[in-house]
């Protein structure tokens, strides 16, 4: 039974020094990211411009997506190759998972100040990868059964055709309340960064397009225990219920969004092709590991947060 895994640290005896290089890398592949998914016109430099930099920093995100493969793989390799219990193993990282209860979550729900809950949104924000475009990324080519699940899920994600119900515009409600709306990138924290820059390059890169079905299952899987403490901290400190609701959301639908690619992804990709399990359990695991260093860095930054309110008011914010 898994109970935690923990992503290979940078092998530096000088911790700012490796911080220092964990975000100039994550700013350039996230950089990178919004260049490669953003529509764009001919461009007569193009090759002059863009490909030699591109060509460099596709290998630099190959080696950090092999670095996280690599450090969860042999976890992965022990996953059932049988597709029932490869499901029921999958599921369980619901509750063993790396990050799963994070103590985040519940000092956000009942203790965070105004200032902690705010500074947590516009750490999430900018590093929402959208599902919507990973699904889609994902999806291509895949077998028919697990291509329509993956398309019913993106037709939800869209509003089933309505605009206001599309989930991505509804984070954005959230941003436009808070005041966050393009916030520059200096004030992410690297493993925010991070974690949007794995699933990316995980979709993006047909090579692991398997470990992305696993790292989207894992984040319908896990989303509403953290969706959840989330909605209830932004209404214990006012913000509106419209823009609470992406949040809310959240909490409930992905329920069923995980059961139905537990059944209609999962298993038949197992089913149909065993040796995939591990690959699938990589990405996964590789999801869930670079969420649990996103949520420690996060409760790091709170804590001193909370400290330089207690030193500026005299009590804690």
């Amino acid at each position: 039974m898994l109970t935690s895994v923990q992503v290979k640290p940078v092998q530096s005896h000088d911790r700012r020094g490796a911080d220092d290089a964990d975000r100039e890398l994550h700013t350039l592949l996230y950089q990178m990211s919004g260049e490669r998914l953003r529509p764009g016109v001919p461009d007569a430099a193009w090759v002059a411009k863009m490909l030699t930099h591109a060509h460099n920093t596709c290998i630099l995100e190959h080696d950090f997506l092999e670095q996280e493969r690599l450090a969860v793989a042999p976890i992965a390799a022990q996953v059932p190759r049988d597709a029932e219990a490869f499901g029921d193993w999958f599921e369980s990282l619901r509750e063993n998972g790396p990050g799963q209860y994070d103590p985040l979550f519940s000092f956000l729900a009942e203790r965070a100040s105004a200032t902690q809950v705010r500074w947590f949104v516009r750490q999430e924000v900018p590093g929402e990868a959208g599902f919507d475009d990973l699904v889609a990324l994902t999806q291509l080519r895949m077998p028919d059964r697990a291509k329509l699940e993956m398309a019913r899920n993106y037709w939800d994600e869209m509003g089933r055709g309505k605009r206001p119900g599309m989930h991505g515009p509804l984070l954005h409600v959230l941003a436009e309340e808070l005041a966050l709306i393009d916030t520059p990138v200096e004030q992410i924290v690297w493993e925010a960064l991070a974690l949007a820059n794995l699933l990316v390059g995980l979709a993006y890169n047909r090579r692991y397009a398997y470990h992305a079905v696993g790292a989207l299952g894992a984040i319908e899987l896990t989303a509403p225990t953290r969706a959840r403490p989330v909605a209830d901290a932004l209404e214990r400190v006012g913000v509106s219920k419209q823009a609470t609701y992406y949040f809310r959301l959240h909490s409930t639908i992905d329920v069923t969004h995980f059961a139905d690619w537990k059944s209609e992804v999962l298993i038949p990709l197992v089913a149909e092709q065993p040796e995939l399990a591990p690959l699938i359990a990589e990405g996964a695991l590789m999801r869930l590991s670079a969420g649990a260093r996103t949520f420690a860095r996060y409760r790091r930054e709170l804590a001193l947060l909370r400290s330089d309110d207690q030193s500026a008011n005299g009590h804690a914010a």
